[in-house]
């Protein structure tokens, strides 16, 4: 009996202890992406939040009144930088914070952004006030990587005894993301450096031109605001023909009929939705990062095949 008793006295003593030495670090990412890498980082010694979730967008994000609050409750934030989430800035400052802010971006070599002239685009306006950097470095798996390193830097930082743990799991995803980037330049291989050219209504993946020799044009005087005039879809169709263009990505123009006229008249293919700036939920076909980049590399290759 002596034996029972104690083991049951002890008993309650063993359950305190792991549940207050485990509490998982809680972290709030900017927006899905950044989130996708922090769990893969954190595994279970952190709990990660996104701002802005899947299939939101993070450009026209406007925090309601209760987000100050998230951001106090974080010990760590995770921000994209280059004026991609300045808001999430605002929002600490407002909320005081004190624990450890990680710029994803920092260190990275940037291209610049590229000028519209068509101002009634509605992913402009969020994008003007960075300076001249384009901040969409994730769509570079190599780039990616090192922002994976400075994540894991970050929670070291915080939690220094989970130091090890966060820099093993940093190098078995970066690995992974080793893997991905070879996979992408496989399946570009077939295709001609010439022939990679693509329209795409959002400037979201210079970086992963740059990386893969793929060139992304914007469409030329087409906004979302209101129904192309007869003759901008002219233009269109002759930018495409003039810059020998085998693909459309427009996502933004909602009228699927309108773009599948363009791609008639100038004798290309629609290459469907590319995901740019947010993961698809997680029945959709992006619901992780790696999924995102390979959605969007086969629709490319994919198109341009045709």
């Amino acid at each position: 009996m002596v034996t029972r008793r104690a083991v049951l006295v002890a008993a309650p003593a063993l359950l305190i202890l792991p549940a207050r030495a485990n509490e998982p670090l809680p972290v709030l990412a900017s927006f899905s992406i950044l989130a996708d890498f922090a769990r893969e980082v954190g595994g279970d010694r952190v709990s990660v939040d996104a701002l802005v979730g899947p299939g939101q967008d993070a450009h026209t994000f406007h925090p309601a009144p209760g987000e100050a609050q998230r951001v106090a409750r974080a010990r760590v934030i995770i921000v994209n930088g280059l004026g991609f989430d300045a808001w999430m800035d605002r929002l600490a400052r407002a909320a005081n914070f004190r624990g450890t802010r990680v710029v994803a971006s920092e260190g990275i070599r940037t291209l610049k952004a590229r000028r519209h002239h068509h101002h009634g685009h509605g992913h402009d306006h969020g994008h003007h006030h960075h300076g001249d950097a384009d901040p969409h470095i994730w769509q570079d798996p190599k780039r990616a990587q090192v922002m994976v390193r400075r994540i894991a830097a970050g929670f070291s930082a915080a939690d220094p005894a989970g130091r090890a743990i966060y820099e093993a799991n940093a190098a078995r995803y970066n690995e992974r993301l080793e893997a991905l980037h070879a996979w992408v330049e496989a399946q570009f291989q077939s295709i001609p450096r010439e022939q990679r050219r693509v329209v795409t209504s959002h400037d979201a993946f210079a970086y992963y031109g740059e990386r893969y020799g793929v060139t992304f044009l914007a469409p030329q005087g087409v906004t979302t605001r209101a129904e192309p005039s007869a003759q901008q879809v002219a233009q269109l169709v002759q930018q495409i023909r003039r810059e020998r263009i085998r693909a459309l990505f427009l996502e933004d123009m909602a009228n699927p009929r309108l773009i599948e006229q363009i791609a008639r008249e100038a004798g290309v293919r629609v290459g469907g939705t590319l995901f740019s700036d947010a993961l698809s939920p997680p029945d959709g076909p992006a619901p992780t990062y790696e999924a995102m980049i390979r959605h969007n590399t086969r629709m490319l290759v994919e198109a341009l095949a045709g």
